[in-house]
């Protein structure tokens, strides 16, 4: 482990800012050793929206690089996480992705778990064996205004801070008050990074994303985007928003707290939400009393990236597996009280970012593919990367700690 600390210590004192980064940090295993113990699994990324697990009994599995998460709703209805990996042998002790028990059953040996972790069942034990000791191990987990927040360490960052300074914003689209309309799972062949830095910037957004290009102003320079952003802000206010910018992301944040960002972008006129054709998709969201011609952006920590329309939100996880691959599970949440069929359609609702994500899909393996190529050098960041360039230097600032 000490070589390749020495080894990263000099890649990352190599790393030229406002570049790309070397390609070994895309491509060797040590170093996304170091990663697993460094990043993916000391931050929380988010596992969901609490409205999927109402009753005690209800569960889902998070599945992150080489762990998996119990998530489920107590006896006493509060959330706990357990690690998914009996406390026998090690199996794997669920293995449906959600749904609602009374208990977990080891397929193994049937060992047998209480939905608040207990072992309650373990047959042909000696007489001195005591049950008590071996319940399912905890994973940290809490709720920031109504998301399910999953950490796979026992001192997690701190979420004090986000959930103080995004309580305004969060608010304004009642995420207390929403649920799950609609949830997909995208497997990408490439490595984590790559993923979330093609999201993080929109320099590829004109030429790779035509329809969502048509309705984001965020591939124009600012000061083309600014004439957009004041006709929004003349109407904010009377649609029951509030003109916020929250500059908190990781590379910023304090030390040992989450990271989290907020801002608004308008979109160009005739287009109220991301649709096909720009009319609404759901009922208003919070208490939202009208359109504004916006979209705003957030960020819950390293991995879970938010799009605040008036009426719906999306919820993007980029999820690492291994080396080689990750997932991007995306979340579309609407109004609690909003119905299937009448007040909304799925088709339509997930039309934009299902399109998008399918083409980014293909945008990122074939930067995976390029990134291992001998000819590969980090080029120089344009300056429509801006966010990519901090989050890189995020990376390396965690990798070198």
């Amino acid at each position: 482990m000490r070589q390749i600390e020495k080894t990263t210590e000099q890649l990352i004192a190599a790393h030229q800012p406002g570049y790309a980064l070397d390609r070994r940090f895309y491509v060797d295993p040590e170093i996304y050793a170091l990663e697993i113990d460094r990043i993916i699994m000391r931050n929380w990324i988010v596992a969901g929206h609490q409205s999927e697990l109402r009753e005690p009994g209800d569960f889902k599995i998070l599945r992150v690089a080489n762990e998996s998460a119990i998530i489920v709703r107590g006896s006493d209805n509060e959330l706990r996480a357990f690690a998914n990996v009996c406390r026998h042998r090690g199996s794997v002790v669920c293995l449906k992705n959600k749904g609602s028990t009374s208990k977990f059953r080891c397929p193994y040996h049937g060992w047998t778990y209480d939905i608040d972790g207990n072992l309650t069942a373990a047959r042909n034990m000696p007489a001195e064996f005591d049950r008590s000791k071996f319940g399912l191990v905890q994973v940290s987990v809490q709720t920031l205004h109504g998301l399910i927040l999953v950490c796979f360490c026992n001192d997690p960052p701190s979420t004090v801070d986000a959930r103080r300074e995004m309580a305004a914003p969060m608010a304004m689209f009642g995420f207390e008050n929403l649920k799950v309309a609609a949830f997909k799972e995208y497997s990408i062949a490439a490595n984590w990074k790559l993923a979330i830095e093609n999201y993080m910037e929109c320099y590829h957004c004109a030429t790779a994303h035509p329809d969502y290009a048509k309705m984001h102003t965020l591939m124009l320079d600012d000061v083309k985007r600014e004439k957009l952003q004041e006709r929004m802000r003349q109407r904010m206010n009377a649609c029951g928003l509030r003109d916020l910018f929250i500059n908190g992301f990781n590379a910023r944040a304090e030390p040992g707290q989450l990271g989290y960002s907020y801002s608004r972008t308008a979109l160009f006129k005739g287009y109220k939400t991301g649709s096909r054709d720009g009319a609404p998709v759901a009922p208003l969201l919070g208490e939202l009393t009208d359109y504004d011609g916006g979209a705003s952006d957030l960020a819950i920590g390293p991995f879970s990236f938010f799009l605040a329309y008036s009426d719906h939100v999306v919820c993007y996880v980029f999820v690492p597996v291994d080396m080689d691959h990750c997932r991007c599970d995306i979340y579309w949440l609407v109004r609690d009280d909003a119905r299937e069929g009448s007040d909304y359609n799925v088709d339509e609702l997930t039309w934009l970012w299902d399109i998008t994500t399918k083409a980014d899909k293909e945008i990122i393996m074939n930067n995976g593919r390029g990134v291992r190529s001998r000819f590969y050098e980090p080029g120089q960041l344009s300056d429509m990367e801006s966010s990519e360039r901090s989050y890189i230097e995020w990376v390396l600032e965690q990798l070198g700690r």
